[in-house]
């Protein structure tokens, strides 16, 4: 039991983050998500038509 005792006093030492810092970090990760998401889908395409054209030979 002095374990979970342990944790629990822990845990109300953490600073936890805001609702506002909560919902902007949320955005940016959803929009470097689709960024990244964009650049590898362009690369892959640009090298699957490399591929496709070199095959083609």
């Amino acid at each position: 039991m002095g374990y979970i005792k342990g944790v629990f006093e822990e845990l109300k030492r953490v600073n936890w983050p805001s609702v506002g810092e909560i919902n902007k970090y949320t955005w940016t990760v959803i929009v470097m998500i689709i960024l990244f998401g964009l650049y590898f889908a362009g690369v892959d395409t640009v090298f699957a038509n490399l591929i496709n054209w070199l095959v083609s030979l």
